[in-house]
């Protein structure tokens, strides 16, 4: 059984940092991707991040992209998601996920997102 557990969200002024982590079990494949989406009240969901494990690429929505960070340690089979230079619209619960396409940024497009399974969320909320 596949399962991820998110962790390091909290409350943060906007211009601020946090890092999130997703500790995984279960994952049998060394070939594998994992994501990052996020989802607000009101918002449709939304791709943030992700990395493949072989070679490490990544791929950032737009909306992150120089602001937010995917680290990978693919022998732990752990990821991590810096998000710096904060803002309100940041605000959401970040869930990670693999069995994730992650060939390029269109793998993150609302349309575009497809996953099989995803942790319970960390909240970050960011205050103007």
């Amino acid at each position: 059984e596949v399962r991820l557990v998110e962790s390091g969200g909290g409350l943060v002024q906007a211009g601020g940092s946090l890092r999130l982590s997703c500790v995984t079990s279960g994952i049998t494949d060394d070939d594998y991707a994992i994501g990052w989406f996020r989802e607000a009240p009101g918002k449709e969901e939304e791709g943030v991040a992700c990395i493949n494990s072989v070679d490490g690429t990544t791929y950032y929505a737009d909306s992150v992209k120089g602001r937010f960070t995917i680290f990978g340690d693919a022998a732990k089979k752990t990821t991590d998601l810096q998000l710096d230079s904060l803002k309100p619209e940041d605000t959401a619960m970040y869930h990670c996920a693999t069995d994730f396409d992650c060939r390029s940024s269109d793998d993150l497009l609302p349309n575009n997102l497809a996953y099989d399974f995803w942790g319970r969320g960390a909240q970050v909320t960011v205050s103007p």
